[in-house]
């Protein structure tokens, strides 16, 4: 790291610590040829490969965008949409690699848009899987009540209409 001050090649770290929940490092550095501090910050780069080859850095904005297009016209505000990009990002870095493909980051925002508005999850899900028939949403349809369902049953039993 070079002194922003004389250009010198040495520094010392004087101390370092997580910043933006642990996303970035922040030092605090010495320089060992005129003695001044500076920081720096370091953040670990998330690249995402599209299907051409492609490589760019991940963007939350870049999934808000997409999600945002979905959920068109549903009950869903800008902080619904910024926990969804928090959580996809979270997710695709918890998979500890620096590049993920396209694919797995659409397959993240599945998930939790899933749970914040169906039909959003639906029109998006339309055009990330390509539906190309009326039978492709029956489908899909059909797995959203199966889940439903399944979560209405918190033990897997069968409740009955008064709650036994």
């Amino acid at each position: 790291m070079r002194c922003p001050f004389c250009r010198h090649a040495d520094s010392r770290v004087v101390d370092s610590r997580e910043v933006d929940e642990g996303q970035a490092i922040r030092r605090r550095r010495s320089c060992s040829e005129c003695g001044r501090r500076f920081t720096t910050s370091e953040t670990m780069v998330l690249a995402v490969v599209k299907r051409s080859g492609v490589t760019e850095q991940f963007s939350r904005d870049k999934v808000i965008r997409g999600v945002r297009r979905a959920c068109q016209g549903r009950p869903v505000d800008d902080g619904d949409l910024q926990q969804l990009a928090q959580r996809v990002e979270e997710s695709i870095r918890s998979a500890g690699v620096a590049e993920i493909p396209s694919h797995e980051v659409g397959l993240a925002i599945l998930g939790p848009l899933r749970e914040l508005d169906e039909v959003a999850y639906l029109r998006f899900a339309s055009v990330y899987r390509s539906f190309s028939s009326v039978e492709d949403f029956e489908k899909e349809i059909a797995g959203l009540r199966r889940a439903m369902a399944d979560s209405a049953k918190p033990d897997g039993t069968e409740r009955g209409a008064d709650g036994d």
